[in-house]
């Protein structure tokens, strides 16, 4: 699993570097960036589908995977932020804050960042047992921050909106599933725990 996360990292580092003639095109640092923040969310999507699938297969080991996957899609986020405010703005401070008051995609964008920070840093056992009950309740800010990077990219793209809506549609899917699933068991249908992907590290 590890290495199958690693992959888009490589295959990004080999069109940055050129490698085996492949490239980012005719604007590398908007593309790298861009795909930085592509598999973030894809990878945000991917922690909250294992939840849904627990339940449809009843296989429980879909949940072993949540926390590598949530610490992977921090990493894609936080190279993607580091991409933007290091290379592109070269860390010109003021033009960064005028960014993050102006741009509302970047605002958006930057609360994702702040929301999973926390998830990423107690996402280990050792903070599962010291934090209790509170460790569940931070870990559903996975929930925001994916409608978050998905209203980012939405507002991000200007024209074309297919590619953003269909991550918007594939989160309110998996968003859905969960509502009917807790009305079930209100109702006494469905006597599985729902267990929850709002971990970034889970």
């Amino acid at each position: 699993m590890f290495v199958a996360l690693a992959l888009p990292l490589a295959d990004l580092a080999a069109r940055t570097f050129g490698l085996l003639g492949l490239t980012l095109g005719a604007n590398p640092i908007a593309a790298l960036t861009d795909a930085l923040g592509l598999w973030a969310l894809r990878l945000l999507l991917a922690t909250l589908a294992l939840t849904p699938l627990r339940a449809a297969t009843g296989n429980a080991r879909w949940l072993l995977y949540r926390r590598m996957l949530g610490l992977f899609a921090f990493f894609y986020l936080a190279l993607h932020l580091l991409m933007y405010f290091a290379v592109d703005q070269a860390f010109d401070w003021r033009m960064l804050l005028e960014d993050v008051a102006k741009r509302r995609w970047i605002t958006l964008g930057f609360a994702a960042f702040v929301l999973l920070a926390p998830l990423a840093l107690t996402s280990t056992r050792a903070a599962q047992r010291r934090l209790g009950r509170r460790w569940q309740q931070l870990h559903y800010a996975i929930y925001p921050a994916t409608l978050l990077g998905c209203w980012h990219f939405y507002w991000q793209v200007k024209r074309d909106v297919r590619e953003p809506l269909a991550y918007a549609t594939v989160f309110a899917a998996l968003m859905l599933v969960r509502v009917v699933r807790a009305l079930r068991r209100r109702r006494g249908v469905g006597a599985t725990p729902a267990g929850t992907a709002g971990r970034a590290g889970a």
